[in-house]
């Protein structure tokens, strides 16, 4: 029902629906008071049993208030009902039901309590082994989960961002918003991140006053001067999830989530906040007190009730009693009076409690029993063995308070036992510069929180060389609460622990019964703690009926920590908006304006966008397109870009040393002006990368990699420089988007260079194969020359600074016009290349040593080099499987990469595998598939037919062995 007062915006009204039905809430509702104002109880249902399901909280503790919010592509489901702001047009559902909330056919588990008891499911499904297939994981799989996902892509935008500060404030309650103010006032670069939309925490909570004022006065004249400080950034709607090295903490701000629509506003941002010091300010959660059927609709934790009547005018019922085994209960009967609410009764456990109120108090005594199918309708209050039943609706029940010490977990610190506040705080082991404050290490009254914040900003400062003065701070009145340690009532049938999971205090008296006593055993036998709240609510109570099976106290029992993340976060913020065309950086090749407007289809290829093929009109599939720039760069001549291969500058007086070291074959006896083919071969033996070397002068060598291991290739060459070998005087200097370099292949290569090229000598005789000039283009343009091929064609590889290859295929195309230059893409690139028997990824997928390849003898044995000893393992020098070329027998069977080959008529099973194919395609050339693949003793097979086998499509074709280079195995075009 609806109270007066609360700081809710009555002006504002806001309709939403929950399950189909229309609502009315105002301005700074949230969901679970809209929904508790307008007498909705029933919110959902619980994971395990089905049972019925009310709002237990008034945070992000939520166990049970998990509903499905918005439809469509933006449908989120496990969303808790109290952290979520209520907007216009809210559209909310209950989930974990079916057909409806109110009749949900599964709550026939319930029946079955007896016999899905914790650890069922491992016994349940071991037997019979045959089923486990075909009958136990479908049906598991089937009733995992609790809401249910669109299966649409997500259409809202996510971003990621970087901060860094001196001071990070964790939680905007009275410890955190002291902690900031100190330290702004002096100087100190801070950021106050708090997951509430408000500032305050429980001062938002509590009727109590400061300097004789409301609390929301104080909080509003401190909000004002957090406007004029520059050095301080406040970030609402913001929880800090985790706790990482070197002072690193992952945040999730909820820009828009508040809205109806983000109408192209950000929704989520991932922040990663650098601090130097840190204070955790998290406040505390309520804990609650086990008993027979105590996850009724209705019955929650004292606090929330507490804050939902002074925060947002609202309570669960007309009729509320209280359960509690201290002072906080009391509070909570004086404020529900004060709105106006009748009070049940108050039932203290405690012998000497006295009423503060006008209210009915039942001390020593418990809560044992509640009935009320979907809601709540009467308690059963047991003393001195006599039973009596009060009528209620609601029922606020307060055990205690667990300061929310997550985040000091993070690095396996593990809390320490308090005996006196009886709970854990923050022990050894916190993340490097944290401290904590305020009610997260049990100063739990306001004045205590406040000075204890201050103080612990004073100190972090003064370790950072700033001195900062405690400010004034508000006149409080409240006390720290008196408590009596009741963990549950003792009694037949079930008192749930954990609500979302359905865990029992049974199941924990079995869990001690078959030895699962160990604190971490005892969450996975019984699941306790492993529902979206972490064990918020749970797991300090469990530790507690635990203790007492145990005959340990609580700190012997064992301690529970905590990971990341600290609450739920959604993986598209975790992905930073990184999805589809985000979902990693795209990198342009230098021409890849040019290419778009010729037509070009890309393809992504690592990080970059390449040219795929360009087609032309009456072309209607992308291998005619193929077919014509193949037959027209070997007939005349093509361009291709290939910027992306890795391209790296190594001087140096001993940069010839440092490359013979790398490389297995030699490179020191490289002449300059000249080009080498490179194989660098990992540490165990086997092929890492190939490449070329050019020598452009007596010190200066470029280096081209592959384009994917371009950046792998380059660490590898630093580390190798700065670990392996310090020594020896050598520079490296990536220059990969420096330069813009184009394939230029075919018979009239040399012709359409000559008419770009400055005063330059392209003969074969002044510029031979591998050879390699620093030269001009169009009329005084810095360049580099290299005739090396991929094509098995006459062919040059020509270099620009990257901001000039744009402008440079443009040119060549124009000029060879005449010659019948064409462009052409990967897709041609790539039949070119296995044409001629080109190693490329494909074979070089780290399984492949040199021998494999046809390239033993570059494995110099007169030099040392990484990876060339090992080469001589007996296993790798065995290796039979070389590469070989694979023709179809009938020129219309298709050749699929990944096949595996089996000698023609053997039974085709692991046994009797004889290699595989590792690359395909059609050849215009050969006017069939071809392929490229390794096989045992393949040297000596040529001209057998064999079988390759494609169990994926059921498929067998029968191959011919030939040679690798299907075109011009002599050499003559490439240097023509």
């Amino acid at each position: 029902m609806r109270l007066e007062g609360g700081l809710i915006d009555r002006s504002r009204t806001l309709r939403f629906t929950f399950d189909g039905k229309p609502y009315e809430g105002h301005r700074g509702d949230t969901l679970a008071s809209a929904l508790m104002a307008n007498g909705v109880r029933l919110v959902g249902r619980s994971f395990k049993y089905h049972r019925p399901r009310g709002v237990f909280s008034a945070g992000s503790e939520e166990p049970s208030a998990l509903v499905e919010l918005r439809s469509g592509a933006r449908c989120e489901p496990n969303t808790r009902a109290t952290v979520v702001e209520l907007f216009d047009g809210l559209e909310a559902c209950s989930q974990n039901r079916w057909p409806s909330l109110g009749f949900d056919a599964l709550a026939v588990n319930d029946l079955f309590a007896d016999f899905l008891t914790a650890g069922f499911y491992y016994k349940t499904f071991m037997w019979p082994r045959a089923f486990w297939e075909k009958f136990y994981e479908p049906a598991i799989r089937r009733a995992a989960g609790l809401g249910s996902l669109s299966m649409q892509a997500d259409p809202d935008i996510y971003d990621k961002g970087f901060l860094h500060c001196d001071l990070l404030v964790i939680g905007g309650g009275a410890a955190g918003l002291a902690a900031a103010l100190t330290a702004a006032r002096a100087g100190a670069r801070v950021i106050l991140a708090d997951e509430d939309s408000r500032l305050g925490g429980r001062l938002l909570a509590e009727s109590n006053n400061l300097d004789d004022a409301p609390a929301t006065d104080w909080i509003a004249g401190i909000e004002a001067e957090f406007l004029n400080l520059a050095n301080l950034r406040v970030m609402r709607r913001t929880t800090v999830f985790g706790a990482f090295d070197h002072g690193v903490y992952g945040a999730v701000e909820r820009v828009s989530d508040h809205l109806a629509a983000p109408g192209g506003k950000v929704r989520q941002t991932l922040w990663r906040i650098t601090a130097k010091r840190t204070i955790l300010a998290a406040g505390a959660t309520e804990r609650h007190i086990p008993f027979r059927n105590n996850d009724r609709p209705g019955i929650m934790l004292a606090g929330a009730m507490r804050a939902y009547a002074n925060r947002w005018a609202a309570c669960p019922a007309e009729t509320v009693a209280i359960f509690t085994n201290g002072d906080d209960g009391h509070r909570t009967a004086r404020d529900l009076l004060a709105k106006g609410v009748r009070i049940a009764a108050v039932v203290d456990s405690r012998d000497d409690a006295k009423a503060t109120g006008d209210y009915r108090l039942i001390a020593g005594a418990t809560v044992s029993d509640s009935k009320g199918r979907l809601g709540l309708t009467s308690i059963e209050v047991t003393r001195d063995n006599a039973k009596e039943w009060v009528a209620c609706g609601a029922l606020g029940v307060s055990g205690g308070w667990n300061p929310n010490i997550h985040l000091a977990s993070h690095h396996r610190g593990r809390p320490a036992w308090d005996e006196a506040r009886q709970t854990f705080l923050p022990g050894d082991g916190l993340p490097d510069g944290m401290a904590a404050a305020g009610a997260a290490v049990g100063n739990g009254d306001t004045a205590a929180a406040m000075a204890s914040g201050a103080g612990a900003a004073v100190a972090a400062l003064r370790a950072l060389g700033i001195e900062a003065a405690v400010p004034p701070l508000p006149r409080c009145f409240d006390s720290e609460a008196k408590m009596q340690p009741l963990w549950h009532v003792p009694g037949k049938g079930r008192a749930w622990v954990d609500f979302q999971n359905d865990v029992t205090v049974k199941d924990i008296k079995l869990a001690h019964q078959e030895n699962m006593r160990p604190v971490e055993h005892l969450k996975r036998w019984t699941t306790l703690g492993m529902a979206t709240d972490q064990g918020k609510t749970s797991n300090v109570t469990a530790l507690a009926v635990m203790a007492e099976l145990t005959g340990k106290p609580i700190p012997e029992t064992g301690t529970t920590i905590f990971r990341p993340p600290y609450t739920p976060v959604s993986l598209s913020v975790l992905g930073g908006g990184d999805s589809g065309a985000h979902f990693r950086p795209r990198r342009l090749t230098p021409s890849h304006e040019w290419a778009k407007a010729e037509g070009a289809v890309f393809v992504e290829v690592g990080q970059w966008m390449r040219a795929q093929y360009f087609p032309k009109t009456g072309e209607t599939h992308w291998r005619q397109t193929v077919d014509r720039e193949v037959l027209a760069t070997r007939q005349g001549v093509g361009i291709c870009d290939v910027t992306t291969l890795g391209k790296v500058d190594v001087q140096g007086a001993d940069a010839a040393e440092f490359l013979d070291r790398l490389y297995c074959n030699a490179m020191k006896s490289l002449n300059v002006g000249m080009v080498r083919y490179g194989l660098m071969l990992r540490e165990d033996g086997h092929a890492y990368d190939d490449g070329t070397c050019a020598r452009l002068a007596e010190n200066h060598y470029v280096v081209t990699t592959t384009t994917a291991q371009a950046g792998p290739v380059y660490r590898h060459m630093e580390f190798a420089r700065q670990c392996l070998w310090p020594e020896l005087d050598v520079q490296l200097i990536s220059t990969t988007d420096a330069w813009a370099q184009f394939s230029v292949a075919g018979p009239n290569a040399r012709l359409l260079l000559e008419r770009i090229v400055d005063n330059s000598d392209l003969s074969n005789e002044a510029f031979p194969f591998m050879a390699c000039t620093s030269l001009t283009v169009c009329g005084g343009l810095r360049a580099r020359l290299f005739r090396i091929s991929f094509s098995g064609e006459l062919a040059y590889e020509i270099a620009v600074p990257a901001r000039y290859g744009n402008a440079l295929i443009a040119r060549l195309i124009e000029k060879g016009a005449d010659l019948g230059a064409v462009p052409y893409g990967t897709e041609a690139l790539g039949v070119m290349r296995i044409e001629k028997g080109h190693a490329a990824g494909n074979e070089l997928n780290g399984q492949t040593t040199a021998q494999m390849l046809g390239m033993g003898r570059m494995v110099s044995t007169k030099k040392d080099a990484i990876g060339t000893i090992m080469t001589r393992r007996e296993g790798l020098a065995a290796e039979t499987r070389i590469l070989v070329g694979l023709q179809p027998v009938h020129p219309s069977d298709p050749v699929i990469a990944g096949s595996h080959l089996f000698t023609e008529g053997v039974q085709q099973v692991t046994e009797t595998d004889e290699g595989w194919i590792t690359s395909a395609c059609f050849s215009p050339h050969v006017g069939s598939g071809i392929g490229l693949g390794f096989l045992v003793n393949g040297a000596t097979r040529m001209g057998e037919v064999i079988v390759a086998a494609n169990p994926l499509e059921g498929q067998i074709v029968r191959l011919r062995v030939v040679s690798p280079h299907f075109i011009d195995p002599e050499g003559g075009r490439l240097r023509a």
